[in-house]
């Protein structure tokens, strides 16, 4: 592979990883006992929601509040259609790109 293509499936990787933590994040904030879960654990505001919702920061901390309660994780992935490792790698590549 050349070091072009690399870039693109590293850069390819990362945006599958925002648009399914944007969609986690979204899946979160539908419920509005969960959505007030989200603010309080994460300490994030209504305010840093509309402001940031695309920040990796954000997306990192929404997976991180569905990994800490796995019925929000499992749940998530159902709905989502996708396996809760997904969301998982997700956060993994947030975090690390």
């Amino acid at each position: 592979m050349r070091e072009s293509e690399a870039i693109d499936s590293k850069k390819g990787a990362r945006d599958a990883a925002e648009a399914l933590a944007l969609r986690a994040l979204v899946w979160t904030l539908v419920e509005p006992d969960r959505a007030l879960r989200l603010l309080d654990v994460t300490g994030l505001t209504p305010a840093d929601l509309r402001s940031r919702a695309s920040d990796p920061a954000v997306l990192t901390a929404a997976i991180t509040f569905l990994e800490a309660h796995e019925p929000d994780l499992i749940a998530c992935a159902e709905s989502l259609a996708v396996r809760p490792e997904a969301l998982v790698r997700a956060r993994e590549l947030l975090e690390t790109t």
